[in-house]
């Protein structure tokens, strides 16, 4: 059974009419662009992601890629599909046009991503990092280190991971032991090792760049002592050409639940003693530089999460009205004809918690693009600043609500289709098995938590929950002039109460030196402040919906309908958790914290 990859309408929807993605054209930079340009991108991309990264979505789940004679080997429709991509230009899509792009706003440049992460996350993945990897040379890396290493990513010949964790240190990059000698001859020689690096090798780019973390000896202890390197397969010469193969080796490969079409390696440097790396920026400064990369993969991955949730969605709508099961309560009769499971009230109730999951993370994943073009465009200094800070903010939520509860979308998938929903025989299975990878991408989910209460909700006296609330006023205000959602106005402004105590309740603690007790819940109040800020993606979303029903066309009516149905529901299901939530938090639980090892 096919399914679409998204709703085209939805796309619509939720850039031109939630975030007004025209009006970007105000900007010097986006002056000749406009809703017919970016459309033909979108609809580039979409074709692209259908007819080339579709079709093997499944071969790559079944066919993950093997460790031959030192080779990776991967099927040959993963190269014939990156090929596509970037021929069409969507490597460098937000590049300006002197360096060959597009000079796209980021947030269309994420919508036409979001369609190849929705045909194949696996493939998609080789793509999405190696754009970070050059965005990142991009902000930090020195003129000839750009020539040599960033311009071949955006032309599409070299690739890149960022190599971080360890195996025995994970997320603790405190830990790592992964060493950079320096040379006389403006080189440093590393050695150590990398656990679960995507993309860490593969035989379809002419060269892969692996930034990676490493120490200095004699540097500062802990995350202040750490350094960023280009570490590439093989070394560039001084004019371009390759020279010779680096000292790394792929000494194996992780064979992972899902996302099994993209590489994940464990890589050795320097067992020769000759692993030729290139500081980036300073010594002991790489940790900051890693973030800028970091930071845009942990939107990438809750979008990715978002379209593996969207892909489950669309398979179980599709399924629910076409699949004939069962009758009505009250159809007594066993020889009345069976209805599609649709008409049952609980398949419309998992559908229509999808529905409220999917929409609201991809409206929150372009508004989180949208604030990215405001930062970085904006000819004032105060808006700018204002669109970091929100985006400080709302990073942690976006990577981690969307990779649970469109994980719990796919969930809900496969539930719909019953028997079959956990065979291969149909797709939802596959999408909940590479969903499950993204609560541990990037940072796990309880990592994002502490970041969110320990770091972004204090930092500037509370400024960032400051700008986060009077934005959502601002759609409070618009909402409560509209009848039919004023109740949910009022609900909001209840649930940001709640959060302003909370943060108030920890934060004294935390000011007290408390911190394994004020940290102690963090997941829980990431939980709550994501329901919120969804809450307020949806309220926004139906507010535009009751202005396009003023003029809708009978089909779009139901569109319409349909987001304001969802709205409803997140208000009535979803936001009404926030409260025992927050009153567990302000009790300061120590229910986990006290659970003591030894009565486990």
């Amino acid at each position: 059974m096919s399914s679409d990859i998204i709703d085209r309408r939805n796309v619509d929807f939720t850039l031109y009419e939630f975030l007004d993605a025209e009006g970007l054209n105000r900007y010097e930079r986006y002056a000749d662009h406009g809703r017919e340009t970016y459309d033909a991108a979108i609809e580039t991309a979409y074709a692209i992601a259908r007819d080339k990264f579709q079709p093997h979505n499944r071969k790559n789940d079944l066919n993950e890629p093997q460790l031959v004679d030192g080779k990776v080997q991967l099927i040959p429709e993963v190269k014939d599909a990156l090929d596509a991509f970037i021929e069409a230009g969507f490597l460098s899509a937000s590049r300006d046009y002197d360096h060959g792009g597009m000079q796209l706003p980021a947030v269309v440049a994420q919508t036409c991503n979001s369609m190849f992460q929705g045909a194949n996350i696996g493939t998609s993945a080789y793509t999405f990092l190696a754009a970070g990897v050059a965005r990142m040379l991009g902000a930090h890396a020195s003129e000839e280190q750009q020539r040599k290493y960033m311009d071949p990513i955006y032309e599409g010949r070299f690739f890149g991971t960022m190599a971080l964790s360890e195996p025995h240190a994970g997320s603790s990059l405190s830990d790592i032991k992964t060493r950079a000698e320096p040379t006389d001859e403006g080189h440093y020689l590393l050695s150590g090792s990398k656990m679960w690096i995507s993309g860490g090798d593969q035989e379809m780019s002419e060269n892969i760049i692996h930034m990676v973390l490493a120490k200095v000896p004699g540097g500062p202890p802990g995350v202040k002592g750490i350094s960023m390197f280009i570490v590439p397969k093989y070394l560039v010469n001084d004019d371009g050409s390759l020279g010779e193969r680096n000292d790394w080796v792929c000494a194996g490969l992780n064979h992972k639940m899902g996302y099994r079409g993209t590489t994940n390696t464990f890589l050795k440097f320097g067992e020769k003693g000759r692993c030729v790396g290139y500081l980036v920026g300073e010594e002991h400064k790489g940790l900051s530089y890693m973030f800028h990369m970091m930071n845009g993969a942990r939107i990438g991955v809750g979008m990715g999460a978002v379209m593996l949730g969207y892909g489950g969605y669309m398979a179980s709508l599709d399924y629910a009205r076409e699949r004939p099961q069962g009758r009505h309560p009250d159809q007594k009769d066993p020889a009345s004809k069976p209805v599609p499971i649709i008409e049952h009230a609980d398949v419309r109730r998992m559908l229509l918690a999808q529905k409220a999951y999917v929409e609201g993370g991809y409206a929150l994943g372009l508004y989180c693009s949208l604030l990215t073009d405001i930062q970085h465009q904006d000819p004032d200094q105060a808006a700018r600043d204002k669109a970091h800070l929100m985006l400080e903010m709302l990073t942690p939520i976006m990577k981690a609500w969307p990779s649970d509860y469109c994980l719990k979308a796919n969930d809900l998938a496969i539930q719909v289709h019953g028997g079959y929903g956990y065979t291969r025989d149909y797709p939802v299975e596959q999408f909940y098995r590479d969903n499950r990878l993204n609560p541990i991408h990037e940072g796990t989910n309880g990592i994002q938590g502490m970041d969110l209460l320990g770091r972004k909700m204090m930092m500037k006296g509370g400024e960032g929950l400051k700008l986060l609330t009077a934005t959502m006023e601002q759609t409070m205000a618009e909402a409560a002039k509209i009848p039919e959602l004023k109740e949910y106005a009022e609900a909001l402004e209840q649930a940001m109460a709640r959060i302003h105590k909370t943060v108030g309740v920890i934060g004294g603690k935390l000011a007290e030196g408390e911190l394994r007790l004020g940290l102690a819940n963090a997941t829980l109040f990431l939980e709550m402040t994501g329901h919120t800020v969804l809450a307020w993606i949806w309220l926004k979303q139906a507010v535009a919906a009751y202005q396009g029903l003023s003029n809708a066309s009978a089909s779009d009516e139901g569109f319409y309908r349909g987001k304001l149905q969802s709205c409803r529901y997140f208000f009535r299901y979803e936001l009404p958790t926030v409260a025992p939530h927050a009153e567990l938090l302000q009790n300061m639980d120590d229910t986990t914290l006290e659970m003591q090892k030894q009565w486990f």
